[in-house]
């Protein structure tokens, strides 16, 4: 997903490590006015799900963001095996 979340300058550092920790891609940030700035990423949508809310904590409720489709791209190697694994264990008889 393309994502453009604005947020407040004292809470900049924060949803750029946020963004980091999601697998996400700081493409870049550019000031605003009123003492924010706009950060343009791209993060993986299923790590997107629940982002509201966390930009909420981070930005104490002053920050906001838009996502879009952006591309596709492959998974991960070693988050694609977790998968394959959990399905796999899913398929075994006797588990419902």
């Amino acid at each position: 997903m393309r994502v453009e979340v604005t947020t407040p300058d004292d809470a900049l550092g924060s949803v750029i490590g946020d963004l980091n920790a999601k697998r996400g891609k700081v493409q870049g940030v550019e000031p605003q006015a009123g003492g924010n700035q706009k950060i343009t990423a791209l993060v993986p949508m299923a790590e997107m799900l629940t982002y509201a809310t966390q930009l909420h904590s981070l930005t104490s409720g002053r920050g906001i963001y838009s996502m879009e489709f952006s591309h596709y791209e492959d998974l991960p190697g070693h988050i694609a095996q977790k998968l394959i694994k959990e399905r796999k264990a899913e398929k075994e008889p006797g588990k419902e």
